[in-house]
């Protein structure tokens, strides 16, 4: 019987289509060795024509916001005092990074390189003999503007921190929108003019099947049926509007009764209220008598 075919010469040829028994390599023999599965095929060689741009695989463990953000990083994580600075440990780390970023891009480097010109500037301050000023006091520490635009920066970062914390619309939460029936009142229909010219001419047309020949010279004040028609409207909710006219008192007083009815309606002291279109149309008071 022949032996077995190790896992280095199970590579050497092209496996048979579904080997069973003896002669089929085991799966753990194939992963111990593949480069990578496509599709669940093992992969033995790199193809020739796979192309990985050079920065794929790069990995940047810190994200800054700048050479300020940067510099505080640094104190921070060396737990510095930052109000006595050691510049030389600083500046260090700090070009030592700035060296990173330069082969990389040059023009994001700029500023930080500014920020390094200041820091060796400081530096170099610091290693001279210290002036007094022209009143004879000491002259200031070169590392104060420097603290000075630090703890503002920090004080922003912090605010920053603290607000992105805060509930957002759209972010935490959303806005919840309830739509709720109210119970109103029912709004009856406008009266139009026309309606009420058209229950004018219905009472006009009864009137006349109450006429009498008679001749009779009678001083109507339009003033004093105003006060009769809120007398009569007192106490009644509603009241149909044919049922104001008394077509016994002949037309004059229908006249009279009509317009005085019109002026309280013109004084908002008066409401011409209908349930639906071609209903009756009812009178009421405008106003709730004390």
């Amino acid at each position: 019987m022949p032996a077995e075919p190790g896992p280095a010469e199970a590579l050497a040829v092209e496996l048979p289509p579904a080997p069973t028994g003896a002669d089929a390599v085991s799966p753990q023999a194939i992963d111990g060795v593949v480069m990578a599965r496509l599709y669940g095929e093992p992969l033995f060689a790199m193809p020739n024509d796979l192309y990985i741009p050079p920065d794929a695989l790069e990995v940047f463990l810190e994200a800054f916001q700048g050479p300020l953000d940067l510099l505080l990083y640094l104190i921070r994580k060396q737990n510095f005092n930052i109000l006595d600075i050691p510049m030389a440990d600083v500046t260090r780390q700090y070009l030592r990074y700035v060296d990173q970023i330069r082969k990389h891009n040059l023009e994001l480097a700029a500023d930080y390189l500014l920020m390094a010109a200041m820091l060796i500037e400081i530096k170099s301050r610091m290693l001279l003999p210290p002036k007094k000023t022209d009143e004879g006091q000491e002259a200031e520490d070169p590392r104060a503007e420097l603290v000075r635009r630090l703890l503002e920066y920090e004080q922003m970062k912090l605010a920053a921190a603290r607000i992105d914390q805060m509930p957002v619309l759209g972010r935490d939460y959303l806005r919840a929108q309830v739509t709720i029936e109210q119970a109103i009142a029912p709004r009856f229909p406008d009266v139009e003019v026309a309606d009420i010219r058209d229950a004018w001419a219905d009472i006009m047309r009864r009137a006349k099947l109450h006429q009498h020949h008679r001749i009779t010279r009678e001083q109507l004040s339009v003033r004093e049926y105003m006060g009769m028609v809120l007398r009569r409207l007192q106490g009644e909710r509603f009241v149909e509007f044919r049922d104001m006219f008394d077509v016994t008192r002949g037309h004059s007083v229908m006249v009279v009764t009509f317009i005085a009815m019109l002026e309280l309606a013109r004084e908002r002291l008066l409401e011409l209220t209908q349930a639906e279109a071609f209903a009756p149309i009812y009178v009421r008071l405008a106003y709730q008598p004390s």
